[in-house]
C-alpha cells in the first residue's frame, strides 16, 4: 500500500507545481480576454482580503467535513450507511452536475479557436470515459499486484468471521463452511474487502483534490468581490459535503492513523492552495487562454469519470446491493433518500458555482 499511496500523492505534487507554469507560461499567446491586472490599487486590497479570508473559511470546512465521518461515527451503525448514502449522492452529483458541464464549457469554448483540433467532436465524454476505464484498470491490476504479494511474501491465511465471532484462516483454494448460514466461500485469491476499500479510497481522493485545486484558483483569480462572494459560499459548502463524502470511505477502509492524517491534510489543504496558486498568478492569469481552456477541461473531465465511476460502482452499488439493506425496506428507503437528498444538495450548489 504505501508504494502505490506514495505514486499518488507524486502525481499529485507534481500536477500541482507544474499546472501554473503551464497556465502562466502561456498567457502572452491568449487573444481571447485580458488579465486580471485591472482595477484601484483600495480594489485589489479588498479583493484580496477577501480570498485571505476564504482560504481559511475553505480549509476549515474541509477539514470539518472529512473528519467527522471518521472521528465521529461508528461504521457499523446503521447511521452510517445513511452518511454512506449521503455522500455518495454529494460525489456523484459533484461529477455530473460541476465536473463534467465545466470541461465540456472549456473544451468546446470558442476561444480556442483554431487551437482546437478535435472541431465537433465530443471530446470531453472521450476522457471521461477513458479515464472511468483507467481507473477499473488501476483497481483491478493494484488489487491483483498486493494481492499476489502477499501470498509470495507466505501470507496465505485470511481470518474468516463465524457466527460464534471466533476467528479461523482459510488456505488458498479451499473452501471453508459457515454451517449456521449455509453457505461457503471459495478462493481466496479475491482480494480482502478491507483491501479494496483502500484503493478505492485513493484513487478517489486523486479524482476529488484535482477538482479541488482547479475550483481553488478560479477563485484566486477572480477579479471582483461580486464574483468572489458566491463562490466563497458555493466552494466552502462543495468541500464541506466532499470532504463529508470521502471521510466516509476514509472511515470504512480503516487505514492507519498516520495514513489517515496524510489523506484528510491533501484533501483539505488542496483547495485553500489553489487559491494561493491563483492569488499568485492573478495578475498574469486568464481563464479563456487556450492552454487554460486546454488544461482545466482535459483535467476537469479526467475527474469527473473517476467521481462517477467511483460513485456508482464503488460506493452506491456495494451499498444498497448490502445484506444489511437487502434484507430491511426502511434501510433501503433510508438509504434512497440519503442519497437523493446528497445529490440534490450537491447539485443545488451549481447554480452559484
Amino acid at each position: 500500500m504505501g508504494r502505490f499511496q506514495k505514486t499518488l500523492v507524486s502525481a499529485f505534487v507534481f500536477f500541482l507545481f507544474i499546472l501554473p507554469l503551464i497556465i502562466s507560461a502561456t498567457e502572452e499567446e491568449n487573444e481571447c480576454g485580458g488579465s486580471n491586472g485591472g482595477g484601484s490599487a483600495a480594489e485589489k486590497a479588498t479583493v484580496l482580503k477577501y480570498k485571505i479570508g476564504a482560504f481559511f473559511s475553505i480549509l476549515v470546512a474541509g477539514v470539518l467535513g472529512v473528519c467527522l465521518p471518521i472521528f465521529g461515527l461508528k461504521s457499523e451503525s446503521n447511521f452510517f450507511m445513511f452518511v454512506k448514502a449521503f455522500a455518495a449522492g454529494v460525489i456523484l452529483a459533484t461529477g455530473f452536475v460541476h465536473i463534467l458541464p465545466d470541461a465540456t464549457e472549456s473544451l468546446t469554448s470558442p476561444c480556442l479557436g483554431e487551437e482546437s483540433s478535435w472541431g465537433d467532436f465530443p471530446m470531453t465524454g472521450l476522457v471521461a470515459m477513458a479515464a472511468a476505464i483507467v481507473t477499473m484498470l488501476i483497481e483491478s491490476f493494484a488489487s491483483g499486484y498486493l494481492n499476489r504479494s502477499r501470498l509470495e511474501n507466505g501470507d496465505k491465511t485470511l481470518p474468516v468471521s463465524t457466527a460464534g465471532d471466533k476467528e479461523e484462516h482459510s488456505h488458498i483454494g479451499s473452501a471453508h463452511t459457515h454451517a449456521s448460514q449455509g453457505h461457503s466461500h471459495g478462493s481466496l485469491l479475491v482480494p480482502q474487502d478491507d483491501l479494496r476499500k483502500k484503493i478505492v479510497t485513493q484513487v478517489l481522493e486523486l479524482g476529488i483534490v484535482v477538482h479541488s485545486v482547479i475550483i481553488g484558483i478560479s477563485l484566486g483569480v477572480s477579479p471582483s468581490v461580486s464574483t468572489i462572494k458566491p463562490l466563497l459560499a458555493a466552494i466552502t459548502f462543495h468541500q464541506l459535503f466532499e470532504g463529508f463524502g470521502l471521510g466516509g470511505c476514509i472511515s470504512e477502509a480503516k487505514f492507519e492513523i498516520k495514513k489517515i492524517w496524510i489523506m484528510v491534510l491533501l484533501f483539505s489543504l488542496t483547495a485553500p492552495a489553489g487559491i494561493g496558486i491563483g492569488i499568485g498568478v492573478a495578475e498574469i492569469y486568464n481563464e479563456n487562454s487556450p492552454m487554460a481552456l486546454k488544461v482545466s477541461g482535459f483535467l476537469n473531465a479526467a475527474a469527473a469519470g473517476i467521481l462517477i465511476y467511483m460513485s456508482l460502482v464503488d460506493l452506491v452499488a456495494p451499498l444498497f446491493m448490502n445484506h444489511k439493506a437487502q434484507s430491511s425496506m426502511k434501510i433501503q428507503l433510508a438509504c434512497s433518500f440519503s442519497l437523493i437528498l446528497g445529490a440534490g444538495l450537491m447539485s443545488l450548489l451549481a447554480v452559484w458555482a
